[in-house]
């Protein structure tokens, strides 16, 4: 009993792989794609990732086009999370932020954003960063620069556009695209090995977070 039970636990992730698998298979699962990359950029904590690498898993000939609806409706959220921090960050966002305890990244992404500019928004757009917390920053920048909304200044609202798209972009087609060039047999690859890759990732996870709690000022 105790062996099936400890079998059972360790194939936790491909469980959840097939489950997740099922569920971008959905005649809504376009949509909800659409919707989460949406508010992911606004508040949303759950990675685009999360819904694209299945659906193009899923169905490999619609890769590249579940990329383009994925960065199309991530860049419209960061835009409204801009607007966020360029008209009503202070005092509301900010008391959102202080209340859940994200001081300490704002301030540490608007001090990036005043050093390094527009490239830091390539990082955040291209990167697992939170682009909320990047889109956000840069919106309340702009705000104390007095940059106009419709200016093409490094930090204005049509630069963080084209940037968040370029950025963006190539970050989900990247996945999209390495996916179609593995068809098929890329989906049975990951199947035969997503329970090491997922206990590893998750073991990665518990270690970052003791180090944090150990060595963290």
């Amino acid at each position: 009993m105790a062996f099936v039970l400890g079998r059972t636990f360790m194939k936790l992730f491909a469980g959840i792989y097939d489950y997740c698998l099922k569920l971008s298979r959905h005649r809504f699962a376009t949509f909800f794609l659409c919707l989460n990359s949406f508010i992911e950029s606004i508040f949303w904590p759950v990675p685009v990732d999360v819904m694209l690498i299945p659906m193009a898993l899923a169905r490999p000939e619609r890769a590249l086009r579940f990329a383009f609806y994925a960065t199309v409706a991530s860049v419209l959220g960061a835009v409204v999370g801009y607007g966020l921090g360029y008209w009503i960050y202070d005092p509301y966002i900010h008391d959102m932020v202080k209340y859940f305890g994200g001081t300490a990244n704002f301030d540490k992404a608007m001090m990036l954003l005043n050093t390094y500019g527009i490239l830091f928004i390539v990082i955040g757009s291209f990167t697992p960063l939170p682009y909320k917390v990047v889109a956000i920053c840069c919106g309340v920048i702009a705000a104390q620069r007095g940059i106009g909304i419709l200016s093409f200044e490094q930090l204005g609202i049509i630069s963080f556009i084209v940037v968040s798209f370029l950025g963006r972009g190539a970050r989900f087609f990247l996945i999209s695209g390495l996916i179609k060039l593995g068809g098929a047999s890329m989906e049975q690859k990951i199947r035969r090995y997503i329970d090491v890759i997922g206990w590893l990732c998750l073991i990665i996870v518990v270690l970052a977070g003791i180090y944090y709690w150990l060595f963290s000022a």
